[in-house]
């Protein structure tokens, strides 16, 4: 059986352990991270220390690691990671790798905040007004078309960096240059460049229930499944409490995502779910936040990976979920090994 490599792993422990119980003791988890201190890096059977993914020899690096370690299934836990392994999949493949990515557009268009509600009004699906300046934002205000509050974020964001929610005028005119300069200066800086007039977004501010929602595909972009769940509370722009959740409308909603867009594997999706209907807000192609808590009711997306990598169905309870399941997540400590983690030489 072959290994599993967890890259940019950060703060997933879970995932770490998720993915050795799906496993079975029949393959190893590897974590690979540019931080050698790394919560996740301490709970996987080997870990790595790679150099920032916008190292040149980056990937170069990241097959030697593979081919090292008898690697079969390779996943990113960073947005910032996903578009680089896209444009190299192809080569991971021939060295008999399964690089659980999307297409390279479909990154793209997910990371990509506008570009995300330009997609979505072309498959049909509701998503809140958008603006990328001020002056067009303000006249909207005026006519009608927009009302507090609303939400200023990177156009090219993650992890809620930079996100506020101004309700008044005042509020906005100042947080709408603040957050281009928090942009400027933060890590969204190189995503933003090709357009950095353009890299702030200003958004009505929908309001209802709001939910989490991996829609799963297979390895070749078919609609398998969703696995949704109610949001209790958030912190640090994740979800720290939910509920596992039922509703058909969800159901057609996800197939209606993933017939339009054919991404791979698990993509997380923040709705809300408004009185005139539902609002899909942000597309996250990866394992999600609120992953977890899906997971604890029932559902196995690593052991699903593993089997579609290994040309195998999964079973059906791997992805479905019991509904009303309540969870929360908490806080523990990782200590950093005594020993370095084993580090890949660059090469000049």
């Amino acid at each position: 059986m072959g290994n599993v490599l967890l890259t940019c792993v950060g703060r997933r422990n879970y995932l770490v352990r998720f993915f050795q119980q799906a496993l079975g003791g029949q393959g190893h988890v590897f974590a690979a991270d540019a931080s050698r201190d790394a919560a996740g890096m301490q709970e996987a059977e080997r870990a790595f220390l790679l150099p920032p993914i916008s190292h040149p020899r980056y990937i170069s690096h990241l097959h030697t690691l593979c081919a090292r370690n008898e690697v079969q299934l390779l996943i990113s836990l960073n947005d910032l990671e996903l578009e680089l392994l896209s444009h190299h999949r192809g080569e991971f493949e021939t060295r008999g790798v399964t690089a659980v990515v999307s297409p390279t557009q479909v990154i793209r268009t997910c990371f990509d905040k506008l570009e995300t509600a330009h997609r979505l009004a072309e498959l049909g699906v509701k998503t809140p007004r958008t603006f990328t300046s001020l002056a067009a934002a303000e006249a909207a205000l005026s006519s009608g078309e927009l009302s507090f509050p609303v939400v200023v974020k990177p156009r090219w964001g993650s992890g809620s960096i930079g996100t506020s929610f101004p309700r008044d005028l005042e509020e906005l005119r100042l947080a709408f240059p603040l957050t281009h300069r928090l942009v400027r200066r933060s890590i969204l800086a190189g995503a933003s460049t090709s357009d950095l007039e353009n890299a702030v977004l200003i958004q009505q501010l929908v309001s209802g229930p709001e939910i989490g929602m991996d829609v799963v595909n297979d390895l070749h972009g078919t609609f398998v499944a969703v696995l949704p769940r109610l949001k209790l509370s958030m912190r640090a722009g994740e979800t720290d409490k939910a509920v596992t959740h039922e509703d058909a409308r969800l159901v057609e909603l996800g197939r209606q995502l993933s017939q339009g867009l054919l991404h791979v594997g698990g993509m997380d999706c923040d709705i809300i779910d408004a009185s005139d209907g539902l609002y899909v807000l942000d597309l996250n192609p990866r394992f999600g936040g609120g992953y977890p808590f899906s997971h604890a009711a029932g559902a196995n997306l690593p052991a699903a990976l593993l089997a579609w990598a290994r040309g195998q169905q999964p079973r059906p309870e791997w992805l479905q979920q019991h509904p009303g399941v309540m969870s929360a997540k908490y806080d523990t400590v990782a200590v950093a090994r005594h020993t370095p983690v084993p580090v890949i030489a660059l090469e000049e």
